[in-house]
């Protein structure tokens, strides 16, 4: 039994004659039952710490699920999870062909290619920039995305 356990009765009775009888009732530690009849300041002020006792149950309870969390349930509740160590090798190991590819490009290319893809330009936004028509970009983009793409196909296939 925790100190927040309730080892009491609140209770009211109401007599014929129109007043109302407030108890409390609880057993000692020797097991003897006893029935208080109290004052009603008294009675009210023992619901409202009953009532204080009750919201710091609930509170607590809130607050400790966080207390038992353990890896495995934060894994389970987690909205991303989290990748293995071999997962992240071959994210790194793409990335560093990714860059190797997109440096081999022409620089014009190149440089098409990441303000598209990196800084979410549009073509028109890029052909402003460079003074030329929106589709000479898309075609520069186009291409260059197919070398990039040879070019990883290569290292897969050797």
């Amino acid at each position: 039994m925790t100190f927040m356990d309730k080892v009491y009765t609140l209770r009211t009775e109401v007599h014929s004659e129109g007043g109302t009888a407030y108890f409390i009732s609880f057993t000692d530690g020797q097991g003897e039952f006893y029935d208080l009849e109290v004052s009603e300041p008294f009675f009210m002020e023992f619901c409202q710490m009953e009532r204080k006792n009750r919201n710091l149950q609930q509170s607590d309870w809130r607050h400790r699920e966080g207390w038992d969390l353990w890896d495995e349930t934060l894994y389970k509740r987690a909205f991303r999870v989290p990748k293995s160590v071999e997962e992240l090798i071959f994210d790194a190991e793409q990335r560093e062909l990714l860059n190797k590819a997109i440096a081999a490009l022409p620089e014009i290319q190149r440089r098409r290619f990441l303000l598209y893809h990196e800084y979410d330009l549009n073509y028109r936004q890029i052909g402003e920039m460079e003074h030329c028509r929106p589709q000479s970009i898309r075609h520069s983009v186009i291409r260059a995305r197919e070398k990039i793409k040879a070019e990883i196909e290569k290292y897969r296939a050797g």
